[in-house]
């Protein structure tokens, strides 16, 4: 059942959307910004606003409010790039520094999110292309790759994945660009409230909703002694994500077995090298 969020809610974020983008934005960005933050409240209405807290909306409307400006940076006095959201949220807006991190977060996940909906929409293999997901995820079985790369994806964001989703709802297939004259019509939100229920079930389908709690089969310590390290670094940490790999790929494995599989890769690694 869709409990109704509080009336006031979107009208105070309103005021604060006029105030923020009113000032020293072009005309057409401020439309988008606008565009997107309306989308976003009236989207998470069609989805039920129970199913986000009182925190996960409210970084959402900030994450769909400063959409525009996912991926811009500037220089600040010691020429180092800083993105532009952390300035408008710890100078202008004076916020928490953990605000601005979590909407920069579900900034970067969104395009991996992208890459994920169709396969998650059809249940089907996972190709891989603009995105770098790094290299511990080569040798993933194809069968397996969507629910590995699904689960790192939401070990990142963890309780925000439900808020990056909706976010790339509205990114999805979208052709909205700032000259157009935008409105509600043009993100066809009952459309986009399917898309986020159906990858929303896939995920809890295949078992990641609360994939972050997941504890690792085997620890820092057990792939030292795989590897015969007497010492920790890089190569402990890129066996730590490939041992995870495994675990996301073989749900039901243990860690006797992850070992026996981590000791032959690594076998057959040394003795390619």
């Amino acid at each position: 059942m869709n409990v109704p969020c509080p009336g006031n809610e979107f009208g105070l974020w309103l005021v604060l959307a006029l105030s923020v983008v009113g000032k020293g934005w072009g005309g057409s960005w401020r439309l988008l910004s606008a565009a997107y933050l309306d989308a976003s409240w009236q989207l998470i209405q069609l989805i039920g606003c129970s199913n986000f807290d009182a925190e996960q909306r409210r970084l959402c409307l900030y994450s769909a409010l400063f959409l525009p400006l996912r991926g811009t940076s500037y220089k600040d006095r010691k020429d180092k790039m800083i993105p532009e959201v952390n300035y408008i949220f710890r100078d202008s807006l004076k916020r928490k520094a953990s605000d601005a991190d979590t909407v920069i977060n579900i900034h970067k996940s969104l395009e991996k999110f992208l890459s994920l909906i169709p396969s998650l929409l059809s249940n089907g293999d996972v190709q891989i292309t603009e995105v770098d997901w790094g290299k511990e995820f080569v040798d993933v079985p194809v069968t397996s790759k969507l629910r590995v790369l699904t689960g790192f994806l939401l070990r990142e964001i963890k309780d925000f994945w439900r808020v990056a989703l909706l976010v790339s709802t509205l990114l999805y297939h979208s052709d909205i660009d700032c000259s157009q004259d935008i409105i509600g019509d043009h993100f066809q939100l009952d459309k986009r409230k399917g898309i986020f229920v159906s990858v929303e079930n896939a995920i809890v389908k295949l078992g990641l909703e609360k994939v972050w709690d997941l504890k690792p089969l085997v620890n820092g310590k057990d792939i030292m002694n795989v590897l015969q390290l007497k010492v920790g670094g890089p190569l402990v940490r890129e066996w730590q994500q490939k041992a995870l790999s495994w675990q996301l790929a073989h749900p039901s494995g243990t860690a006797e077995e992850c070992l026996d599989w981590m000791k032959e890769t690594y076998s057959k690694r040394i003795k390619m090298e």
